[in-house]
């Protein structure tokens, strides 16, 4: 068999030598190009394709001042109105957003969430309240950090420092946007009881709810295209990260802004690598980690790469980053993080990455084996689409 195979490419060579070097190099290149075809026609099948959101899902939920969950309100939408902008201007750079209402957005998805929402809310509200609502000082609003004040609602649930006859750029108030991504339990439900029981504020707490599933990435821009807030921030609904962190991260945001305002700041939990916390994890979660940190240091662009932990589920972005990013959105799985922040150095977006508490949750969607396999692959597909150009920010 070997004797064959050599006899086969002693021939081959032969015939090589009886062709002329421009017809050679000229066959070389036509095949380089007819792969790079190949590949653009193969991009073009298998990129992410995000669907339009249903009428249905441009509406919310929330508590009326009585306690009673409100009939379904047209959700406020900032992208709306830029790309209105955007359309009837030949310049279309540093486009203005509109005003935000509120200081803070949180944007959580929620998929089958009823037995783990309410320990997050129960965090993220206290702290909310105490940095940014009425009970907060103007120095605490303003980096984020909690006093010694207790939350103080008012009888009437006009707390949370919202001023509802302005629009201005405020350093009080909040919001926060549960994206119930198609759930199928009483993930909803469980969110407005935990508002009624819990006093928060009427309007403070709006429920969108998706009619299909669209994956967490998907949730997540879905919220953060109806923020009203100066920062927004996206935190998982398991609770898992420590909530207290956002003022490092608001005070990380506010230092790495650029002239425009734009600032991205990364919850990292690098720092925990060698915690009791990962070392206990099993040899091939901790495997497959090393293996997507590799993957990810090959194929993303250098700033993206050098960024430690792009998949900690707490990232601030600064509302005027949000019209360079969330408008050429793809991604909808768990590989959204990183076209975020390849978005972020597309756009010369500072980006800053902070320590931040994480604690291990049960209960977690996520299949170690699979899903590391389709972050991989949707890498290689998200990295090829916008190297050749199949997505574009235009």
């Amino acid at each position: 068999m070997s004797e064959y195979v050599g006899q086969v490419c002693a021939a081959c060579l032969e015939q090589l030598k009886t062709v002329s070097l421009s017809i050679f190099l000229l066959s070389i290149a036509s095949t380089l190009i007819g792969l790079v075809v190949l590949l653009y026609v193969f991009l073009f099948a298998v990129a992410f394709k995000p669907r339009l959101p249903f009428p249905e899902e441009m509406r919310y939920r929330t508590l009326a001042e009585d306690g009673q969950i409100t009939r379904p309100r047209q959700l406020p939408c900032w992208q709306d109105s830029w790309d209105r902008i955007r359309n009837q201007t030949p310049n279309k750079r540093n486009l203005p957003i509109e005003k935000p209402e509120v200081f803070m957005t949180v944007v959580v998805p929620a998929y089958n969430e009823e037995e783990r929402l309410v320990g997050m809310l129960e965090e993220t509200v206290d702290y909310l309240e105490e940095a940014y609502g009425t009970s907060a000082t103007n120095d605490q609003a303003s980096q984020g950090k909690k006093g010694k004040n207790t939350r103080q609602r008012k009888a009437n649930g006009q707390s949370n420092g919202i001023d509802h006859d302005t629009t201005n750029n405020s350093s009080k108030g909040w919001e926060v946007l549960i994206v119930s991504d198609g759930s199928t339990d009483k993930t909803e439900q469980v969110a407005f009881n935990f508002a009624r029981n819990y006093r928060v504020p009427s309007d403070s707490v709006r429920v969108i709810t998706l009619t299909e599933n669209r994956g967490k990435g998907g949730a997540v821009t879905h919220g953060m295209r109806h923020a009203r807030g100066q920062y927004v921030v996206f935190a998982d609904a398991d609770g898992a990260s420590k909530f207290a962190d956002l003022g490092k991260l608001v005070e990380a945001c506010e230092q790495a802004q650029d002239t425009n305002g734009r600032a991205v700041a990364v919850g990292s939990r690098a720092h925990m690598v060698g915690s009791e916390a990962v070392v206990k994890r099993s040899k091939l979660r901790n495997f497959l980690m090393h293996s997507f940190h590799l993957i990810l240091w090959l194929l993303t662009p250098h700033k993206t790469a050098k960024i430690k932990d792009t998949q900690c589920g707490f990232k601030l972005f600064s509302r005027a980053s949000l019209p360079d990013i969330i408008p050429y959105m793809h991604s909808e799985g768990w590989i959204f993080d990183v076209e975020m922040l390849m978005l972020a150095e597309f756009a010369s977006i500072p980006v800053a990455e902070v320590p931040v508490g994480w604690r291990e949750v049960k209960g977690s969607k996520l299949n170690v084996v699979w899903d590391s396999i389709g972050m991989a692959w949707g890498l290689f597909v998200l990295r090829a689409s916008w190297g050749l150009g199949v997505y574009r920010r235009t």
